[in-house]
């Protein structure tokens, strides 16, 4: 069917002598485009011959839904690596995560030597109540075993719809296993943490979803009810292994420190597609200080609020070069089919920098003390390294450390953005990008 429409088109369009005959007298540039067109044509037809052929000569039959997703997946991921084609599962998965709610268990999750490692139960959930604990492997999900399974694919055997049960088995050091029974409830997973550091509001955001600015804003109000005026020093955000999210809110987020001003602009293929995105009026901290926390884990959303603070000289940047993706994708929904994720722009600095496989380097770099067993695997190779990336000219740089000790105490990045904000360390918000890792 998809062979004889390339023909049809293609006889229609270039069939018989007509196409000699409609381009008298039309411009060379002109000749051109249908000259291209026509190529595209053939090229069309080229993979309407391959689609018959898989279809009528492969081993095993073919779903030909399967065979045109898959087509329509290697174009996109042809692109570049953040272009992709989501399927209906998929696309709503991503919805789930930029809303910040789901039916599930309330945990968090990693991988380890093929079984999934419980992080931490998220407080007043049904992984709380049932008593999981931070360093329980779940072996087993309703009696399969989780070994085979990709992370993803065990994340989603746990989540469902609310009010549905999961039994898992759990492995605990120091006792035999045991299976809990867990009814799913609606996660809310908040975006923003925040706690207090006697005269300094600690502000960690993991990501940007639907509700990052609002986590954000009730952040910085208990900030100022818990701490008188005159005693608060200022602000550290920590932005480090945040890889990003949805685009309005990094403008808002990065407009809650800002009166005035550009905080981003994006710019397509099409210059009239530019836009420019501005401050409104009203720092919601009072114009009290900020540090800003980022390293090689830090992308996209984050290296937007990181260069909007930076170029302003709202912020003191701390820590590590970030990763470098400087790219805007725009989701297009197909209806019943999906989705598109299809690059459309790329964002530049209120300064006019483009961040594209370079990064933001810090104003001041602080590194951390890695571990021995851990060292060299800490560092992401960033936005340069990914194969089929946009090239953004010379001197594209590579990622760097994205490990964050589990104790703020041994928090080297941390600890001086804290002593920076009491004056204990020099700085400012203009100063240079220096190291101040002593040599080894």
């Amino acid at each position: 069917m998809m062979r004889r429409l390339a023909y049809l088109l293609t006889g229609a369009v270039f069939g018989g002598g007509l196409v000699a005959f409609t381009l008298q007298g039309f411009p060379v540039g002109t000749i051109s485009a249908v000259a291209a067109s026509s190529e595209t044509y053939r090229q069309l037809n080229l993979f309407g011959d391959v689609f018959e052929k898989i279809r009528t000569d492969y081993v095993e039959k073919p779903a030909d839904a399967k065979l045109i997703e898959s087509a329509i997946s290697g174009m996109l991921s042809g692109l570049d690596p953040h272009s992709s084609y989501m399927d209906p599962k998929s696309f709503k998965d991503m919805q789930v995560q930029t809303k910040g709610e789901f039916g599930g268990l309330g945990i968090e999750v990693t991988q380890e030597d093929g079984f999934v490692k419980v992080v931490t139960p998220i407080d007043d959930t049904p992984a709380s109540r049932a008593g999981l604990l931070a360093g329980d492997f779940i072996f087993e999900i309703d009696g399969d075993s989780v070994q085979g399974l990709t992370l993803n694919q065990a994340v989603d055997r746990m989540r469902g719809p609310v009010n549905s049960s999961v039994k898992l088995r759990i492995s605990r050091k120091g006792t035999d296993s045991f299976e809990v029974s867990l009814k799913r409830e609606i996660i809310k997973i908040s975006s923003v943490k925040s706690r207090i550091e006697n005269d300094v509001s600690y502000i960690r955001i993991t990501q940007f979803t639907e509700k990052t600015s609002e986590g954000l804003k009730n952040a910085i109000d208990q900030a100022t009810k818990n701490i008188p005026a005159d005693k608060l020093k200022g602000y550290v955000v920590d932005l480090r292994n945040d890889p990003g999210g949805l685009l309005d809110q990094a403008i808002a987020v990065s407009d809650a420190f800002l009166e005035r001003g550009e905080i981003v602009s994006t710019r397509g293929r099409n210059p009239d597609d530019a836009q420019r995105y501005v401050a409104r009026s009203g720092d919601l901290t009072g114009g009290k200080p900020v540090v800003v926390l980022i390293n090689g884990g830090s992308a996209s959303a984050s290296e937007i609020v990181a260069g909007a603070l930076q170029d302003h000289k709202r912020a003191t940047i701390i820590g590590t070069r970030s990763f470098g993706k400087g790219s805007v994708q725009t989701i297009i929904p197909l209806g019943p089919s999906g989705a598109l994720r299809l690059t459309t722009a790329r964002y530049y600095t209120p300064s006019g920098r483009s961040i594209q496989a370079k990064g933001i380097d810090p104003d001041i770099q602080v590194l951390q003390d890695v571990p021995d067993e851990i060292k060299g695997k800490d560092e992401t190779k960033g936005e340069a390294a990914l194969k089929g990336h946009l090239k953004n000219g010379a001197n594209e740089q590579g990622g760097s450390s994205a490990y964050v000790p589990t104790d703020p105490r041994q928090d080297k990045q941390l600890q001086y953005a804290l002593d920076l904000l009491r004056g204990i360390k020099s700085g400012s918000l203009a100063e240079p990008s220096k190291d101040t890792t002593p040599a080894n």
